[in-house]
């Protein structure tokens, strides 16, 4: 995971991408769309399939920060599976052995049989790495 900084106050945030297979969801293009509301754009990766949601709009009701903060929270695990959903963009987490979480981020162009999905699933330490994430969530969501 990693923000890097692609120009003045713009942050884009990596998930995941150590090595040239690995798959990698990425959060960039943020941008305000009202008082409440903020847009950005998502790409997955993984084994040669590349997705992308040109806007994903979320409004400060959503809270996905504070869902990657509960998980951050919860580094000793949990059961089942926990669930942020977005009209576009669905994110799952699994706390797996070894300590480790599961995240599945699904992009979906909608909701119609017809309409694409594509689901890319990145393994996160669920001590530093999660804590880590949640920061960087919380600072990409937080751009002015």
């Amino acid at each position: 995971m990693s923000l890097i900084e692609v120009g003045p106050g713009q942050v884009e945030l990596v998930v995941g991408g150590r090595g040239t297979l690995a798959p990698c969801v990425r959060l960039f293009d943020w941008s305000r769309a009202g008082e409440y509301e903020a847009s950005f754009a998502v790409e997955a990766v993984a084994d040669g399939v590349r997705a992308r949601l040109e806007s994903v709009a979320v409004t400060v009701w959503d809270r996905l920060d504070e869902f990657f903060d509960n998980l951050a929270r919860d580094f000793r695990g949990w059961e089942g599976e926990r669930v942020w959903v977005n009209n576009h963009l669905v994110v799952t987490a699994t706390f797996g052995s070894g300590g480790h979480v599961y995240l599945s981020w699904t992009l979906r162009s909608g909701f119609f049989p017809e309409d694409w999905k594509c689901t890319v699933t990145n393994v996160v330490e669920s001590g530093e790495g999660m804590t880590t994430l949640a920061a960087d969530v919380r600072e990409f969501l937080g751009q002015e």
